[in-house]
């Protein structure tokens, strides 16, 4: 019973990480232990397939950069785009989180929400980064089109 719930838990936890493929960087700062950085990263949709969402996003160097305890800024911009033929895997919440990742150590974490947009048909992807006791206005929006021949599966 035990190793099921542990199970269940790693599972849940993993439901919004998604492995992210750096597509290339440029440097903005040099510093002696690495430099900071702005990444290119894709992220494929989870849930949809032929949607790809591109982050830009600073990377900092130096030493906290290069021991992995810098603290991210939140400026982030996404653009999602459709790169294929447009299927759900399964129906889609309103809005809910399509991936996350932590921006620190501990404390902040940047999210790309999902959201439906039924009037359009539409798919509709946020950006923005939280803290545990405060999080940041900075944000970024893009909206890929679906098809009007495919209706979005919402679950109800």
């Amino acid at each position: 019973m035990k190793s099921r719930i542990a199970l269940a838990t790693f599972l849940a936890l993993l439901a919004g990480v998604v492995q992210a493929q750096e597509i290339g960087s440029v440097n903005t700062e040099w510093k002696l232990f690495g430099s900071h950085q702005l990444v290119v990263e894709a992220y494929d949709d989870p849930k949809v397939e032929g949607v790809t969402c591109y982050l830009a996003k600073p990377k900092r160097g130096g030493v906290a950069g290069a021991v992995g305890v810098a603290e991210e800024v939140s400026d982030v911009s996404i653009s999602c785009r459709q790169i294929g033929p447009i299927r759900f895997r399964e129906a889609l919440l309103q809005q809910e989180d399509a991936f996350t990742e932590r921006r620190s150590l501990i404390f902040k974490t940047l999210h790309v929400v999902r959201l439906v947009d039924r009037a359009r048909n539409a798919l509709v992807y946020l950006t923005y980064s939280d803290r545990v006791l405060s999080g940041s206005p900075k944000n970024s929006v893009t909206a890929v089109p679906v098809d009007a021949g495919t209706p979005i599966p919402l679950k109800r």
